[in-house]
């Protein structure tokens, strides 16, 4: 039976990273001098973007834009950004690498609950769109509007310069991981929509601010069910068409529905689909793709998980109660989330030999250890696998959104090196440098070394 598209793909993805983990320990990327490195799939990349443009095409205009936080490197942002993907940021460095990578203002999205004047008035003066995200950061924005000059008034009217919009908590309820969802009835995130006459308050304030013309939700992204995240873009949905009722034109003309899809680390699957989410949409909020309405979205995990990886050594192996223990290089400081919350972030954990190839040993139960010095540094516990030796390579999978790209500086560990991978029309696996690895040099740096006597310079006591 031929295998349909969705199954080549998989297939093809497989082949590519077990072929660039082969490339990388012949090349030296991966090896004693490197023993840690993380990969990227270019081509799985761009397949990523193309489904999820795929997925949302239809009447109704949409700006893709991706969440920063979950890829925070320049190259990535430019790849994301020449598939037509604009950037979601949440503070001033997010969009600062934004800038960098080229994407325009009119395709960024600032988001973050803790906004500064300065920050609020750049973008504003830039023309970056601004979801607020409580009434005190709306009186803000009253204040930066009603203090724009008139040359600034001459050449915006009289609104504040970039698109405005109000971040809506629906309080919808949690998904299985209560630091990942977002529209609970306590959350940090947004005006609390059901709290009482909260909902009236957003009608008024929208109507008395004209140019207040976007609503934006996010109800959060792994462990929350797809039911509930479409349950909050349809409340939003319906606030927006009561909003454009009592101000009896259209408004609200644009409607931020956040990302969140949730990534499957349990296999090569890549379900849900955007194309699954976007169906589950049009049955749940059909007047969203009508046409009426610019629709936004900030996917960040969905988009970049299973486009890359995580390599290391085997530096020993031991074992202790019966228990045989793989120490490798990639602990904590790469994988923050699965060793601090290893029930919420299981990884699946590829074995291969010294030169790369998929190793061939009896699997026996085992636990695989990362460096850093506490005893919760474990990428993956009693784990069936092919008995791992010194001088073995393990990869983490699913890894590329977050883990290499938001590291943890534990123990001073340096951070490691990221390339990209794209197979070449030969066949052979070419590599780009994504962020070369972190010298000590710079560890120093960053630890303050240039400061050395500043705590103890003029002490006069005797040691």
């Amino acid at each position: 039976m031929e295998l349909d598209a969705v199954a080549r793909r998989q297939l093809d993805a497989v082949a590519r990273r077990q072929d660039a983990i082969v490339a990388a320990v012949r090349e030296g990327l991966l090896g004693p001098e490197a023993p840690v490195v993380a990969l990227l799939d270019v081509q799985g990349i761009r397949e990523s973007a193309r489904q999820l443009h795929a997925a949302f095409a239809g009447p109704s205009p949409v700006l893709h834009t991706f969440a920063v936080k979950a890829g925070a490197l320049v190259p990535v942002l430019e790849l994301l950004a020449a598939e037509g993907i604009g950037c979601e940021v949440a503070s001033a460095g997010e969009l600062a690498l934004a800038r960098a990578a080229g994407v325009p203002a009119a395709r960024t999205v600032f988001d973050s609950p803790a906004k500064t004047v300065g920050e609020l008035r750049d973008a504003l003066e830039t023309g970056v769109a601004v979801n607020a995200d409580n009434a005190q950061e709306l009186a803000r924005l009253d204040a930066l509007v009603a203090g724009r000059t008139a040359a600034e008034r001459a050449a915006a009217g009289q609104g504040p310069g970039a698109p405005v919009g109000l971040r809506i908590n629906p309080q919808v309820g949690t998904g299985s991981i209560g630091a990942m969802s977002t529209a609970t009835a306590t959350s940090k995130f947004g005006v609390a929509l059901r709290d009482e006459g909260v909902e009236q308050w957003v009608v008024d304030s929208c109507l008395a601010r004209p140019w207040l013309t976007r609503l934006h939700s996010h109800t959060g992204s792994q462990g929350v069910p797809l039911e509930l995240m479409a349950e909050s873009v349809r409340v939003v949905f319906e606030l927006a068409e009561r909003i454009n009722r009592e101000a009896g034109r259209q408004q609200i003309d644009t409607l931020d529905i956040g990302g969140g899809l949730p990534v499957n680390f349990a296999g090569d699957e890549t379900e849900p689909s955007f194309d699954t989410y976007a169906q589950l949409l049009r049955r749940t909020v059909p007047g969203l793709f009508d046409g009426r309405y610019t629709v936004v979205t900030e996917f960040g995990r969905s988009l970049l998980a299973k486009q890359g990886f995580i390599a290391a050594l085997v530096e020993y192996t031991k074992t202790a109660g019966g228990r045989r223990i793989a120490v490798t290089h990639a602990g904590a400081h790469v994988a923050t989330r699965t060793a601090f919350a290893p029930e919420s972030w299981p990884l699946r954990v590829g074995a291969f030999d010294a030169q790369g190839a998929p190793k061939g040993a009896p699997e026996v139960v085992q636990d695989v250890a990362g460096p850093c010095c506490f005893a919760g540094d474990l990428m993956a516990r009693e784990r069936s696998l092919p008995e791992l030796a010194p001088g073995d390579v393990v990869a983490l999978w699913d890894t590329g959104a977050y883990y290499f790209s938001t590291p943890f500086q534990y123990n001073s560990l340096p951070r490691p090196a990221v390339h990209g991978f794209r197979r070449t029309p030969d066949g052979r696996i070419r590599f780009s440098l994504v962020r070369p690895a972190q010298r000590i040099e710079e560890v120093l740096a960053d630890s303050g070394a240039a400061q050395s006597g500043a705590l103890t310079a003029g002490d006069t006591r005797s040691s």
